[in-house]
């Protein structure tokens, strides 16, 4: 049995326990039941986003995005796609700016869209700026 990582539920924010191995099967919420990983990203707010950064021994890689932001919602399907094809590598969060103004306050988003990837709850790089599907697989497995 492979050594063990945190993950936390995409629906309950529980951090559950799973054998390394076991990520890419479809395991299950220790307290809620719902799957641990999901398709597409998860929406962060003030309330919830260091809990979740910080609880995931994978990467999270973070959407700055605001829905009046034109290239945001360009970028939005792609993320999600890459998302979806990646989500056993990496966890995927959005954050809209408006709504989290707090947490886009604590890490100086001055331009959106704002690609964040945290690894043990720390930013270990950044990138502002639309990308189409190719840009944003490359930089993210860049990232890992």
């Amino acid at each position: 049995m492979s050594e063990p990582i945190y993950i936390t539920c995409s629906h309950c924010m529980a951090k559950n326990r799973l054998p390394a191995d076991k990520v890419n099967q479809d395991a299950k919420c220790g307290k809620c039941k719902k799957s641990i990983l999901v398709d597409d990203p998860i929406a962060l707010t003030d309330q919830n986003f260091q809990r979740f950064i910080q609880n995931n021994d994978l990467p999270v890689i973070v959407d700055f995005w605001a829905t009046w932001c034109g290239p945001c919602q360009m970028m939005a399907p792609v993320y999600a796609q890459v998302s979806s094809n990646m989500k056993s590598q990496a966890r995927f969060a959005k954050v809209d700016t408006e709504q989290a103004q707090q947490v886009a306050a604590s890490f100086n988003i001055r331009s959106i869209p704002t690609l964040i990837v945290y690894k043990a709850g720390k930013e270990v790089a950044r990138q502002a700026g639309a990308m189409d599907k190719s840009s944003l697989t490359n930089w993210i497995k860049s990232q890992l």
